[in-house]
């Protein structure tokens, strides 16, 4: 990704029929940028990471399940999903979404 530019997020990953697709933007020892466009349907099990993560809604709906905690995250909406705390992603319908991943340093 071009440094020093203004760039619309939505347009810089395509969805994929039955899929997940992920981007990585950024990837330095203190984070990540990555992005993510899930179809309908698709999520990512529950896991969890040893850092905080912020979920950024670009397009379309998710639920998030944080600590067994359903939350309905839309376009223009932040979510912060604290470290060690079991969580999950769910496309309510299409939606992409960036995933700020913050390490300690």
């Amino acid at each position: 990704m071009e440094q020093a530019k203004a760039v619309e997020l939505k347009g810089f990953i395509d969805y994929s029929a039955d899929s997940v697709v992920s981007k990585t933007l950024l990837n330095k020892k203190s984070g990540t940028l990555t992005l993510f466009a899930f179809d309908k349907g698709q999520g990512l099990s529950e896991h969890t990471a040893p850092f905080d993560a912020v979920v950024y809604i670009l397009d379309g709906k998710a639920e998030l399940k944080i600590g067994g905690k359903p939350v309905i995250a839309s376009p223009g909406e932040m979510v912060i999903m604290p470290a060690n705390v079991p969580h999950s992603v769910n496309a309510i319908e299409r939606f992409k979404m960036l995933l700020i991943m913050i390490r300690e340093v």
